[in-house]
């Protein structure tokens, strides 16, 4: 199995395509090198219903991050890089084990930087036998190249997040004014090739196995963006195109430090956002009128389990 990959040499993995050798120590935006770095390899219950059922999704959280928004509730990532690096073939015999737990999906969380050792993976995995959907759950900041190397790759479902209508507020928040234009290309690269989730099943009876599903967090006083973006999507791939409209925001450290989103979103705000989704028209929508589960406010300090809904889910099970 091989783990020399020639692609972090130059990286251009994502689109700030920094240009670093990172197999010679050198980091770019993403802050990590050629060595596997990742959190947490476990069962996550905080996904959407089709595709957590009851079993869960088996989630891979990776240390690091192409997008870097200064609000991410994963900062101790995208950030403070904690985590541990692993071997290669140390990932396909967990993933393996995880697979035969009954979770949904292989679920790849902020893949694009290490998405040579994935695709890797994911090889050895069907190789393996194992037939389970892998799921791509990034930012919506990628790069073309990758989404294709994606999808030729046999990556079954994507669960990429639209975060900012205008140049402005992802300049703001991310340092890239270019982000709108990238996801909207990117999902519309994804949508043509793939197609819409399915099944599409709000009760999680039914395995979601392939297709796309768009995630959007309302932030605090940014409720325009939010019905820009909302806009933008019915235009583009009209109100049959799943979506995830997400009320969970909580302020983390670095809300506090630059003033900006110090508090959650309110109920009117939620409200306004939820019409608009309404006036569209949008048909399959999984909304969160209440503020998210606290639960699942990740602490990856605690290696043996950072989502404390995960093992109270866990309890749950027969």
């Amino acid at each position: 199995m091989t783990t020399d990959f020639p692609q972090y040499r130059h990286c251009t993995l994502c689109p700030r395509r920094c240009g670093v050798d990172r197999t010679a120590g050198q980091r770019g935006f993403c802050g990590e090198g050629a060595q596997l770095h990742l959190a947490a390899l476990e069962p996550h219950f905080g996904e959407e219903p089709p595709l957590v059922g009851t079993q869960g999704s088996g989630t891979v959280f990776l240390t690091g991050c192409s997008c870097g928004c200064f609000f991410c509730q994963n900062y101790q990532l995208s950030t403070e890089h904690l985590g541990e690096y692993w071997e290669l073939p140390t990932l396909v015999e967990r993933l393996l084990a995880l697979a035969q737990t009954g979770v949904r999906n292989i679920n790849l969380v902020t893949p694009d930087h290490f998405w040579p050792h994935l695709k890797a993976a994911i090889h050895a995995l069907r190789e393996a036998g194992c037939t389970l959907p892998v799921l791509w759950n990034s930012g919506g900041y990628s790069a073309r190249e990758t989404l294709l190397e994606a999808l030729e790759a046999g990556v079954e479902i994507f669960l990429p997040d639209f975060k900012y209508a205008t140049p402005a507020l992802a300049q703001e928040c991310m340092g890239r004014a270019d982000y709108p234009q990238v996801a909207l290309e990117g999902l519309g690269l994804l949508v043509e090739r793939a197609g819409f989730l399915r099944p599409f099943d709000p009760t999680g009876e039914m395995a979601a196995n392939r297709g796309v599903l768009v995630r959007h967090l309302v932030l605090p006083g940014e409720i325009d963006n939010s019905l820009a973006v909302l806009e933008l999507l019915a235009e583009h791939f009209g109100p049959m195109l799943p979506l995830s409209v997400m009320r969970q925001f909580r302020p983390m450290p670095q809300c506090q430090e630059r003033g900006r989103f110090t508090r959650m979103v309110t109920s009117q705000e939620y409200q306004t956002v939820m019409e608009r989704v309404q006036q569209l028209g949008f048909q399959r929508v999984f909304l969160q009128p209440e503020a998210g589960d606290a639960n699942f406010v990740p602490d990856f300090r605690h290696r043996e389990e950072p989502f404390r809904g995960n093992a109270l889910a866990q309890q749950k099970l027969p």
